[in-house]
């Protein structure tokens, strides 16, 4: 998990726990343009000052943008100061405890169809190598951060990339368990499917970590992930 990422996430849905904070989100994001803050303040029925200060909030959180604008159509000296707009912000936020990426299983998939149309190559092959693909680029980061020769740091070092990937390994001796699964929901349904998928990803990570440290093999059981390593 990434810690910034979850903080920032928790922090800006947070913000809509306080009624009227969440009443001028809701109200500003149901608008068909940005608005003013007296036209937010009327559409929540609270004061000016109430409505600066909470839409600035939620700027400051992330879950608004701002920007200036003269309302009244006329430009140069005496046009008056541009007023600010308050729209949604481009971020997303998304917190799932335990963590979850079905986001990153539909981009996988839908690149899976998309390889598979074009090429006519077997859907389930493509999303194999779709999976692998992308277990091959975190696997980079392994490499980029493990100038220790040391195999046990280097195995430190993958097991922190796996954590921020929300799989939360374990190791005991040789074996690391990964108590989390990132498709959760989707293996439940979909096992073969799922579960392919994982182990063709864990297993590049495996392979391109360097050094030959670990493997990946299916070892499915009950509340984690259906793909062991091994060390060694």
């Amino acid at each position: 998990m990434d810690r910034t990422n979850f903080l920032r996430d928790v922090t800006g849905i947070a913000a809509l726990n306080e009624p009227v904070r969440r009443d001028l989100y809701l109200f500003v994001v149901g608008q068909p343009g940005p608005v003013g803050r007296d036209q937010a303040s009327d559409g929540v029925g609270v004061a000016r000052h109430t409505a600066k200060f909470h839409l600035d909030k939620l700027v400051e959180d992330g879950l608004l943008d701002t920007e200036f604008k003269r309302l009244t159509g006329r430009q140069g000296p005496g046009a008056g100061r541009p007023t600010k707009l308050y729209r949604r912000s481009g971020r997303q936020f998304e917190v799932t405890l335990p963590e979850r990426h079905y986001d990153l299983a539909g981009q996988l998939m839908a690149q899976a169809i998309d390889d598979s149309a074009r090429t006519g190559e077997p859907v389930v092959s493509a999303l194999h190598a779709a999976a692998a693909e992308l277990g091959a680029r975190v696997a980079v980061q392994t490499r980029d951060d493990a100038a220790p020769a040391d195999p046990e740091q280097r195995v430190a070092i993958v097991r922190d990339v796996l954590t921020a990937h929300g799989y939360q390994p374990r190791q005991q001796d040789r074996t690391i368990t990964l108590l989390n699964c990132p498709f959760h929901l989707l293996a439940q349904e979909h096992t073969a499917l799922v579960c392919g998928m994982n182990l063709a990803l864990l297993g590049a990570v495996a392979e391109n970590s360097g050094g030959g440290l670990l493997t990946a093999r299916l070892d499915p059981a009950p509340d984690r992930c259906c793909v062991v390593l091994t060390v060694g």
